[in-house]
Protein backbone atom coordinates (compact mmCIF):
# COMPACT_ATOMS: atom_id res chain seq x y z
CA UNK A 1 0.00 0.00 0.00
CA UNK A 2 1.53 3.24 -1.08
CA UNK A 3 0.42 6.47 0.41
CA UNK A 4 1.47 10.02 -0.27
CA UNK A 5 4.65 11.07 1.50
CA UNK A 6 4.36 14.28 3.47
CA UNK A 7 6.70 16.38 5.52
CA UNK A 8 5.36 14.83 8.73
CA UNK A 9 4.38 11.36 9.91
CA UNK A 10 0.72 12.39 9.97
CA UNK A 11 -1.61 10.76 7.47
CA UNK A 12 -4.09 12.81 5.53
CA UNK A 13 -7.73 11.71 5.58
CA UNK A 14 -7.37 10.74 1.93
CA UNK A 15 -4.41 8.49 2.82
CA UNK A 16 -6.37 6.81 5.61
CA UNK A 17 -9.29 6.10 3.26
CA UNK A 18 -6.94 4.36 0.82
CA UNK A 19 -5.52 2.05 3.51
CA UNK A 20 -6.70 -1.54 3.94
CA UNK A 21 -8.39 -2.54 7.18
CA UNK A 22 -5.42 -4.76 7.98
CA UNK A 23 -3.21 -1.66 8.18
CA UNK A 24 -5.04 -0.54 11.34
CA UNK A 25 -4.48 -1.78 14.87
CA UNK A 26 -8.23 -1.52 15.47
CA UNK A 27 -9.75 -2.14 12.03
CA UNK A 28 -13.41 -1.77 13.08
CA UNK A 29 -12.89 1.90 13.90
CA UNK A 30 -9.83 2.40 11.66
CA UNK A 31 -7.72 3.57 14.59
CA UNK A 32 -3.98 3.11 15.14
CA UNK A 33 -2.84 3.15 11.49
CA UNK A 34 0.38 1.19 10.92
CA UNK A 35 1.34 1.38 7.22
CA UNK A 36 5.06 1.74 8.05
CA UNK A 37 7.66 1.65 10.84
CA UNK A 38 7.12 5.23 12.13
CA UNK A 39 3.41 4.53 12.55
CA UNK A 40 4.11 1.26 14.38
CA UNK A 41 6.22 3.27 16.82
CA UNK A 42 3.39 5.80 17.15
CA UNK A 43 0.90 2.99 17.86
CA UNK A 44 3.25 1.76 20.58
CA UNK A 45 3.49 5.26 22.06
CA UNK A 46 -0.29 5.80 22.08
CA UNK A 47 -1.23 2.27 23.15
CA UNK A 48 -2.26 3.44 26.63
CA UNK A 49 -5.14 5.42 25.10
CA UNK A 50 -6.74 2.36 23.47
CA UNK A 51 -10.01 1.04 24.90
CA UNK A 52 -9.36 -1.71 27.47
CA UNK A 53 -11.48 -4.22 25.56
CA UNK A 54 -9.33 -3.73 22.42
CA UNK A 55 -5.88 -3.76 24.01
CA UNK A 56 -5.10 -7.48 23.63
CA UNK A 57 -5.92 -7.47 19.91
CA UNK A 58 -4.15 -4.14 19.35
CA UNK A 59 -1.02 -5.37 21.14
CA UNK A 60 -1.05 -8.51 18.99
CA UNK A 61 -1.37 -6.45 15.81
CA UNK A 62 1.38 -4.05 16.88
CA UNK A 63 3.75 -7.00 17.32
CA UNK A 64 2.83 -8.39 13.89
CA UNK A 65 3.45 -5.05 12.18
CA UNK A 66 6.61 -4.46 14.23
CA UNK A 67 8.01 -7.77 13.02
CA UNK A 68 7.09 -6.88 9.42
CA UNK A 69 8.82 -3.47 9.54
CA UNK A 70 11.76 -4.40 11.79
CA UNK A 71 10.62 -2.37 14.79
CA UNK A 72 11.72 -3.47 18.26
CA UNK A 73 8.77 -3.12 20.66
CA UNK A 74 10.07 -1.96 24.03
CA UNK A 75 6.78 -1.65 25.89
CA UNK A 76 6.35 -4.29 28.58
CA UNK A 77 2.66 -3.35 28.68
CA UNK A 78 2.20 -4.26 25.01
CA UNK A 79 4.07 -7.54 25.44
CA UNK A 80 1.91 -8.39 28.45
CA UNK A 81 -1.37 -7.53 26.67
CA UNK A 82 -0.29 -9.48 23.56
CA UNK A 83 0.17 -12.57 25.72
CA UNK A 84 -3.53 -12.25 26.69
CA UNK A 85 -4.69 -12.29 23.07
CA UNK A 86 -6.61 -15.36 22.01
CA UNK A 87 -7.78 -15.83 18.46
Amino acid sequence: MAYDKHTSDRLLASDRRKMRSTDFGIPETREFPMPDAPHVRAAEAYFRYAPEEKKALLAHRILIKARKYGVHVRSEEILEWASKYSK
